[in-house]
């Protein structure tokens, strides 16, 4: 298999064969999670930087829990980690999208026939971004708050702008909670979102429910939050299970909502909102009844006289096939390079993070850009033409999406011998109203099934990590049927399967129970979230789009880690274990040795006694986390 390498055989570091990987030992670290914010235990995981990774030992990594960030490879330790990460994956050929995928592929092609208008742009100043005042429009009132001077003509931008708002002024009231001592002060709080309550469900709600607008949940994450920290501060003091917990002491998501409306109630921009707790939800009230921003074509529709709208509707077939057949119609290209930088790429990418993630622009420069996006350590493999290879070749790519020749989206993935691995895509803001995430995931989807037929083993998609108590995360499973890996054992398990699994814990070796009977052993107890119930009978599901997936990925790989030994990690209750008795052996873990490469063994005696048990320790860690096979054929380096 390309990567093996006999034990004579040498090259360089900077210069490595095209034929093997090389990666150094970053060891285990400790950081704080950008999924759920936690301040007590945090995101663990393994870490290895890859000077060089041929394609084939990367698919093996992916298939023992690895993701790459850069030449950056991370693993979760499942077992210790505050957010149990499964890799999720999907065969192409058996793909069956919904309802919702086909309306937006049919919304998108509409698009492109000249049916449907492109929304109003959004400002194109990163100074803008940065002001503090934007007006918005509610029952044809006009209002002003303080928060951003960007005007907006399209109601859709409107309103979400001011969901931003409230959102923001929700995150003030628990920073103000916490300073007053309402709330601890030693945990990291979830972002509050909130989120307008949709038609369908306030129709299932008590009399009064129509003038219900916006509503938040961040209560139950808060609860979760500081329920995590207790059980972390438990196990720290070796406190027995019958110590206090968020509900023995006040922070159940109820009393929780309770405290932030107080403050909120506040808030002179919020007047004409009545604001309510209710069963632990935070609810916006319109006091002048219904708020509706409708679309431009319905504000233009309600203009028109009812003769002229009669008239438009007797309009003959010939006359509709002309109005057809003068729209303009848009040219749309797909196109995909090979990883590299591009400035056009890295502007979009700029305009992205700034006005969709809120980005700082100091966060966002060409270096972490280039770090976390462009540079790779995967080996290019060209096509050879003998159906083993797609056309395109394997390596890292970008795929380039452009309609009427502008780039107004940006897929990054790595094509594998397996797989289409997706990794992070960033679009266009003026074409939100086109869920371009979801769109790629598709195209991504139909590229591997149309490249089976240049290379048979090219089978499956793979979404990067699923969460399951991550709620950003639960789109991922609606590309089906998905498939999740067992973090013990490595092999496949249905996620209609795992499901009812992990809605009792969040971490769950899935292959110790059996899929046809569903008998299973005793689940570990691991604090869940998700055995916090929300009362979310009128909450609309979350729509975020297939790129959500890495954005927190991105942000949890660049905060500054806080390295941890092994000492600090119980190796025993780490994720770094092993299913049936552990091999021991690091004999045969090829390393590298003033660039000639070599097994352990031949170099054991040849370590001093005092310094040989710790080196033994660190390759029986590396071997753990990348398997056998891998440890004796990837190169591993001291530094």
């Amino acid at each position: 298999m390309a990567g093996k390498m006999s034990d004579a055989s040498s090259s360089t570091i900077g210069g490595a064969e095209r034929g093997e990987s090389v990666v150094y030992d970053c060891g285990r670290r400790k950081s704080s999670c950008g999924y759920c914010k936690s301040g007590s235990r945090g995101s663990i995981t393994h870490g290895l930087w890859a000077d060089n990774l041929t394609v084939d030992d990367y698919q093996d990594l992916l298939d023992r829990g690895w993701r790459r960030s850069g030449c950056y490879l991370y693993k979760p330790e499942m077992e210790r980690t505050c957010c149990p990460s499964y890799t999720i994956r999907l065969k192409a050929s058996d793909f069956v999208p919904s309802k919702d995928q086909l309306r937006m592929f049919r919304r998108f092609q509409r698009f492109l026939d000249g049916e449907l208008e492109q929304d109003n742009p959004v400002e194109n100043t990163e100074a803008s971004s940065a002001s503090k005042k934007f007006s918005y429009v509610l029952n044809g009132d006009s209002h002003s708050v303080e928060k951003n001077s960007l005007s907006f003509k399209n109601k859709e931008n409107e309103e979400g702008r001011f969901i931003l708002y409230l959102s923001d002024q929700v995150d003030d009231a628990i920073s103000l909670c916490s300073k007053k001592g309402d709330l601890p002060r030693n945990i990291q709080f979830p972002r509050a979102s909130v989120k307008r309550v949709s038609h369908v469900k306030k129709k299932l709600l008590v009399q009064g429910s129509k003038d219900l607008v916006y509503s938040c949940n961040v209560a139950f994450q808060l609860s979760a939050s500081i329920r995590r920290a207790q059980v972390g501060e438990m196990k720290d003091d070796n406190l027995s299970s019958s110590g206090s917990n968020a509900a023995e002491t006040g922070f159940v998501p109820k009393i929780i909502a309770e405290k932030l409306v107080i403050y909120l109630s506040q808030i002179d921009e919020l007047s004409g909102f009545s604001i309510k707790a209710c069963n632990g939800h935070i609810n916006f009230y319109s006091d002048k009844g219904e708020a509706s921003f409708s679309s431009p074509k319905d504000a233009e529709r309600a203009t028109i006289p009812q003769e002229t709208d009669k008239a438009r509707s007797k309009d003959s077939p010939m006359e509709k096939n002309s109005k057809c057949s003068s729209q303009k119609k848009r040219k749309f290209e797909i196109r995909l390079k090979r990883s590299s930088f591009e400035p056009v790429e890295y502007a979009l990418y700029r305009r992205y993070q700034l006005h969709v993630h809120n980005d700082t622009p100091e966060r966002i420069s060409e270096a972490s850009y280039r770090n976390f996006l462009v540079d790779t350590p995967l080996n290019f493999v060209p096509s050879t033409g003998d159906g083993t290879v797609p056309p395109c070749g394997f390596g890292s790519f970008h795929q380039q999406y452009l309609i009427d020749g502008k780039l107004v989206a940006v897929g990054v993935v790595d094509i594998l011998p397996r797989c289409l691995s997706s990794k992070y895509l960033f679009w266009d803001p003026d074409y939100a109203f086109l869920s371009l995430g979801k769109y790629s995931a598709l195209q991504e989807i139909n590229w591997v099934k149309q490249n089976q037929t240049y290379c048979a083993s090219l089978q499956y998609y793979y979404l990067g990590y699923y969460i399951h108590n991550c709620g950003k995360m639960r789109y991922k499973a609606t590309y089906r049927p998905s498939e999740l890996l067992c973090p013990l054992r490595y092999t496949w398990v249905p996620f209609d399967a795992a499901k009812p699994l992990l809605d009792q814990k969040s971490y769950v070796v899935l292959s110790d129970f059996s899929l046809q009977n569903k008998e299973s052993l005793p689940l570990q107890e691991v604090p869940n979230d998700m055995q916090l119930k929300q009362d979310d009978d009128f909450l609309e599901e979350p729509n975020d789009s297939i790129i959500d997936e890495d954005e927190d990925e991105d942000d949890e790989i660049t905060e500054a880690y806080s390295y941890s030994s092994d000492d600090d990690l119980d190796p025993e209750s780490s994720g770094l274990a092993s299913s049936g008795k552990e091999d021991g052996d690091v004999t045969n873990i090829l390393m590298d040795i003033d660039n000639s490469r070599m097994r352990y063994k031949d170099i054991r005696q040849a370590i001093p006694p005092s310094g040989r048990s710790y080196l033994e320790n660190q390759l029986l860690g590396y071997k753990r986390v990348v398997g056998k096979e891998l440890s004796e054929r990837v190169v591993y380096t001291l530094r």
